[in-house]
Formats: C-alpha cells, structure tokens, sequence
C-alpha cells in the first residue's frame, strides 16, 4: 500500500515537471517571439524614418496609416484595381519611394476622419466659425486631396522632363554619332547630364537592361512611367529604328529637331494664350487710367471755364 502511494506521489511529481517543463516553454518561445516582433517593429520603424515624405501630411501620419490602416488593406482584392491605378500614378509621379498603393489608399482613408477632426476642433476653440455640416464635407476634400497632390507632382514633374528633353536628345545624339552604341550613348547620358527626372529615368532603363530585359522592354516602361505622349512616341520611333536595323543617330538628331520645333510651337501658344489673358486687366485698369489722364484736363476746363 505504501509503495503504491509512493508511486502515485513520484507520478504526480513527474507530472507536475513535465508541466512546468511545458509552460517553461511556452514563457520562453513567447519571449523570443516578443522579442522578434519587436525587433522588427523597429526596423519598421527606422525603415519609415529614412522614407522621408515630401507633403507634410504624409510626413506627421505615416505611423498612424502604416501601423493600423495598412494591415486592413494589404491583400484585399476589392483594391486591385485601385492599386494598380495609384501605382501608375506613384511611379509617374517620383512617388514610388516614399509610398506603396497600399499606404496610399491608407492616407486617403486617414484624411477622411483626420480633415474633420481638425476642422471640429478648430470650430470648437472659435478659430473658425461653420456649419458642422461643412466640417463633415471636410471629410470628401480629405478623400480627394491625395489625388490632387499626386496629380500636381505628375504634373510638375512631365514638365521637367519636357523642358529638358531637347538636350538629352541630343547628348544622345552626339553620343552615338562619335561611335557609342545606344546603350553606352545612355551611360554618358546619366554620368554627365545635369540631373533631372528624365536621367533618372535613363538610369532605371540602363538597370533594367543590365538584369536582362530587352532594350525595347526597358523602354516602353520607361515611357509607362513617365506617361507622356512625347515620350511615347520618341520611344515608339526608337523602337522602331531598333527593330529594322536604322541609324539610331540619324533618328536622334531628327528628333531633337522635332522636339525644338514642337518646343517653339508651344512656346508660340503659350505667349498668345498669355496676350489674351493680359488684355482684360489691361482694358479694365490701364485704359481708363490713360483716358483719365488725356481726357480729364478737357473735362475739367469744360466745367470750370474760368479755372478752379
């Protein structure tokens, strides 16, 4: 009898180890894991430190879209068309390293609460004095002003990269012509040209091309991304030139020509569209002034014959 109960209790005993053995475990795996998601948090944490936005408000809530709203939208197919749109947009916009489409349409969904939350609190400490329901409108411009921004750096940066095509094209061209095949013409480019979104883009081609992708590959996403029909259709004719075996030299140098003469030509229409947009100030405060000056003596002398 007592032996069987000593059996029992050393059973217990065997038990009770083999249990705290178990949770000894479990405290320990938790750990290392703890420490892993922490030590990962923080890369993400310095990855977003060293990401730094240009728009101020990307800036300040990047933690808050990236921490808690990111995780909802990653992966979720309702936005693969979205995605794909905004990430045209990013990458046409030199926004591809500072946001992802998902983080984008994060930002836009932040904008949605935080537009009116600041406008409510602004309303309640009497810095602004509106309707509560113009404050919940706030909300709609939080929504579309991503988009606006995105747009406007679009915008900016196909000007860049059209003012400074004609000299691209024909550092290309001088390129070429003193012996360099294009791709080499396209290095001298990137190491001597001044820098601009145009040499950028150059210089993500030559990569493209050193990885393997075909110079016809590597040029038509070099004009998805800059999203210009100018570009389109230079790379179109370069293509083309490739295909059938042409001088890539001449077709440079007859391109550069063409893109000066456009060049002027919008030069021309901008200075007409400009003389247009002058002559109604121009008929509404300089003409009368002039009429006052020439006309006003005559007045004068007319109602006062004798002098004032």
């Amino acid at each position: 009898m007592i032996h069987l109960e000593s059996m029992e209790t050393g059973q217990l005993v065997l038990n009770a180890a083999y249990g705290l053995i178990g949770v000894g475990a479990f405290i320990l795996a938790r750990m290392l894991l703890d420490e892993q998601e922490s030590r990962a948090a923080q890369e993400n944490l310095a990855e977003l430190r060293d990401r730094v936005s240009s728009n101020f408000l990307v800036r300040i809530l990047r933690p808050f879209f990236t921490q808690y709203l990111v995780p909802m939208i990653r992966g979720k197919p309702f936005w693969d068309v979205r995605r794909k749109i905004y990430r045209r947009k990013l990458i046409a916009g030199g926004l591809k390293d500072e946001l992802t489409p998902d983080e984008f349409i994060s930002f836009k969904a932040l904008l949605i609460v935080f537009f009116p939350l600041v406008g409510g609190v602004l309303n309640a400490g009497d810095f602004i004095a509106v309707a509560w329901y113009w404050v919940l409108a706030t909300g709609i411009a939080g929504w579309f002003y991503p988009d606006f921004w995105v747009n406007s750096r679009v915008a900016a940066r196909q000007k860049k990269v059209l003012r400074s095509m004609p000299f691209i094209v024909d550092l290309l061209a001088l390129s070429t012509e003193a012996g360099l095949d294009f791709v080499g013409a396209i290095g001298k480019v990137v190491d001597k040209a001044k820098k601009s979104p145009l040499v950028d883009e150059f210089a993500q081609l030559l990569k493209e091309i050193k990885v393997g992708a075909s110079r016809a590959e590597a040029l038509r996403e070099m004009a998805a991304r800059i999203a210009m029909s100018e570009v389109n259709s230079f790379v179109a004719i370069l293509i083309s030139a490739d295909q059938m075996g042409a001088s890539i030299g001449k077709i440079l140098r007859q391109q550069s020509e063409t893109i000066r003469s456009e060049r002027m030509l919008r030069a021309e229409k901008a200075g007409v569209a400009a003389a247009q947009m002058v002559l109604l100030p121009l008929v509404l405060f300089i003409l009368p002034a002039v009429m006052l000056m020439i006309f006003g003596p005559f007045l004068l002398g007319f109602i006062y014959p004798g002098g004032v």
